[in-house]
């Protein structure tokens, strides 16, 4: 029997190739990886330029002033709720279910008025609805 100690060499980690091979990968995946800066809300704001104002049977015109009065064609509307502008709308809507509901509000408008004339738009069964603006130049010439 042997009893002397052996002497073993304790095994050597080489770094180098571990090394590399990481610096191989990292420079991969910074080749193939995009980079790109994400923000909460990607937003495209409109840009409008107002026409000169048609009269198109497709069309229903309904002006809002500041307070609170509602115009539909040109025919002032008695009342101010949701049931008289809704009957008023149905009377003017020729076209039907295709019938455009033009909303033209005054800037110091309530935002409730706004919300009344889409209300009785829902409720007359007119479903396409947009918003008349003016472009900038008419706005700085007032």
């Amino acid at each position: 029997m042997n009893f002397r100690p052996r002497h073993t060499e304790e095994p050597e980690i080489n770094l180098i190739p571990f090394i590399d091979v990481l610096l191989v990968i990292l420079i991969f995946l910074m080749l193939t990886t995009t980079y790109s800066k994400f923000t909460e809300l990607q937003l495209r704001l409109p840009v409008a330029d107002a026409e000169a104002q048609r009269d198109y049977p497709k069309e229903v015109i309904v002006a809002v002033s500041a307070d609170g009065r509602y115009i539909v064609n040109k025919e002032p509307v008695s009342g101010r709720s949701v049931d008289a502008l809704s009957f008023a709308l149905s009377g003017v809507a020729k076209a039907g279910k295709e019938t455009v509901v033009i909303i033209s509000a005054d800037a110091a408008a309530a935002h409730q008025s706004v919300i009344t004339v889409m209300e009785a738009a829902r409720r007359a069964g007119l479903t396409q609805i947009t918003f008349a603006t003016q472009s900038s130049a008419q706005a700085g010439a007032k």
